[in-house]
């Protein structure tokens, strides 16, 4: 007699992150994940690379001109966020710090 198995579905899909574009948490709201807050603060540049790693990038975006600018965008329209490429670059050269610990706060809550 053959078996047959029947698959069960015991949690709904869960939609991620903001439905309206917007990003999950504000630019100063570094509070939210202390970790992150005291890796920004300490090391941006090793925050740049964790970035990158986890977003499959090579580490060295980090540190190339304009790496994390393309990797915000990159984010942002992976995401859904809405914006423009003058904005990510404008946002990353004046509040880098803040801007790379609101990404990781957004890559950590997509990859739940």
């Amino acid at each position: 007699m053959a078996s047959t198995t029947t698959t069960v579905v015991v949690h709904q899909p869960v939609v991620v992150g903001n439905r309206n574009g917007q990003w999950s948490s504000g630019q100063c709201d570094v509070c939210d994940d202390m970790g992150i807050c005291m890796l920004g603060l300490f090391c941006p540049m090793f925050i740049g690379c964790y970035l990158a790693n986890n977003y499959g990038e090579n580490c060295c975006v980090a540190m190339l001109p304009g790496g994390m600018v393309a990797l915000r965008t990159h984010m942002r329209l992976s995401y859904g966020i809405q914006g423009s490429i003058c904005e990510d670059a404008l946002i990353i050269s004046c509040c880098g710090v803040c801007e790379f610990c609101r990404m990781a706060r957004e890559m950590r809550l997509h990859q739940r």
